[in-house]
């Protein structure tokens, strides 16, 4: 892996290819919350697997950690970015898209970044604190991104963690780790332990999944595998666009009491052509990387 450096992003390759981008100090306008991301993302043949600010969602920027419907005593603030779905009045675009704002790393290499961030409201009122790890390892045909984060209440007051289906719209349990394929991607492949399908898996609760899609000019395909700590249900689309979030907030509503911290930790394996997921999974458990 070699690292470059840049203001307010992070270049991971491996030879001439760049594996991964990290904007950490991104540009974006408030009503995107802008947060950190990672885009583009490569196969290690150089197939681009991501897809940054799609016109029909611009706050959807490749890989990042997003959250919808954060909610303290005072109403709901959205770490996502646009509006914002409510019990009985549905989207509403509100002055409420906080922002994940970079602090400091505490350490940056080729294989590993370890990072301190603050979640801000729109109005600048900070409601937590963040510590992220992300790694970065080549594989045989594959390479591995680990993403782990833990972020504690700072506030005085209980805060809670939803979604969309827990304000009541069914099959829309967003928020987490969220990926947003390339348009070639539509009408992809969803893989989970037990089958093959697509947008009917929408919320199947598996420990991982896997998403397969082909590219415009070459044809060539690639598989994206995406392994949880534990068993978690799953937003998953195939049509109108590809897309997978592990969402540990999907039908169940958390809530985090002052000084308290809630942690998460996955692995996301990206390779080219159509390689056998549970083989991979078992390779990832051997290695301890899950």
């Amino acid at each position: 892996m070699g690292l470059t450096a840049e203001p307010g992003r992070l270049r991971f390759s491996h030879g001439d290819t760049e594996l991964a981008r990290y904007v950490y100090e991104p540009t974006e306008v408030q009503l995107e919350s802008p947060r950190p991301y990672l885009h583009p993302l490569r196969t290690l043949a150089g197939d681009v697997v991501s897809l940054y600010r799609p016109h029909d969602h611009v706050w959807h920027k490749g890989i990042a950690w997003s959250l919808p419907n954060v909610s303290d005593s005072s109403g709901t603030a959205n770490f996502w970015g646009g509006p914002t779905y409510r019990r009985g009045r549905g989207y509403e675009q509100l002055p409420n898209n906080g922002s994940t704002r970079h602090l400091s790393f505490d350490s940056v290499t080729a294989d590993r970044v370890t990072e301190s961030l603050a979640w801000e409201t729109e109005q600048g009122e900070r409601w937590f604190t963040e510590a992220r790890t992300l790694t970065f390892a080549v594989r045989d045909a594959a390479w591995t991104l680990g993403f782990a984060t833990s972020f504690t209440n700072v506030t005085d007051q209980e805060i809670v963690f939803g979604s969309p289906t827990t304000e009541g719209r069914e099959n829309a349990g967003y928020g987490g780790l969220f990926w947003r394929g390339p348009r070639s991607f539509t009408g992809g492949r969803v893989l989970v332990p037990d089958g093959v399908g697509g947008d009917e898996l929408m919320g199947v609760r598996a420990p991982w999944l896997g998403f397969r899609g082909q590219h415009d000019e070459h044809g060539r395909f690639s598989t994206l595998l995406f392994v949880a700590s534990a068993s978690v249900r799953w937003f998953v689309r195939s049509t109108p666009f590809a897309a997978v979030c592990p969402a540990p907030f999907f039908s169940s509503e958390v809530p985090v009491a002052p000084g308290e911290s809630l942690s998460y930790r996955y692995t996301v394996v990206i390779a080219d052509g159509t390689p056998d997921l549970a083989e991979l999974v078992e390779d990832l458990l051997g290695d301890g990387e899950r």
